[in-house]
């Protein structure tokens, strides 16, 4: 069973490794994890070298993060893909800010975007979408599919 995480379950409990990660015989083990949690790597290595001016009108932010599912996947989602390619001397951390911190961080920060009801200082519970369901058999599931 999921541990509650604040008022959301966690984005990515127990993620299985994939095929890739898991090193076959004769392969080096995958590298270590440099920081434990997305927390850990929002708060030790996002953040302190993504700064920028919080103003509430260019850019949002709140302070209680955690409770926007949204923030969460994308910092977990920023975290992990920092872990994969740190280890690439070459071109992995300018690819990481490009294709990740870059486009994450400016939808997390829009006025319009999850933190749009809060300010630096306080937390407003975040608006969900209006949702409907599809009338039966418009989708189908694709598990069915599945071996």
């Amino acid at each position: 069973m999921q541990e509650e995480t604040g008022l959301f379950n966690e984005s990515f409990p127990d993620v299985p490794q994939s095929s890739s990660m898991v090193p076959e015989e004769g392969q080096e083990k995958p590298a270590k994890l440099v920081y434990g949690s997305a927390e850990e790597f929002l708060h030790e290595q996002l953040l302190p070298n993504y700064v920028r001016e919080i103003d509430g009108r260019a850019l949002t932010w709140c302070a209680q993060w955690y409770y926007h599912p949204e923030a969460i996947e994308r910092i977990e989602s920023m975290w992990r893909a920092w872990e994969n390619l740190r280890l690439d001397a070459a071109t992995g951390l300018s690819i990481w800010y490009k294709d990740h911190a870059d486009h994450h961080m400016a939808i997390l920060m829009n006025p319009r975007g999850p933190f749009h009801n809060c300010d630096k200082a306080t937390h407003r519970e975040p608006e969900l979408l209006e949702l409907a369901k599809a009338p039966p058999g418009w989708f189908v599931d694709a598990r069915l599919d599945q071996p």
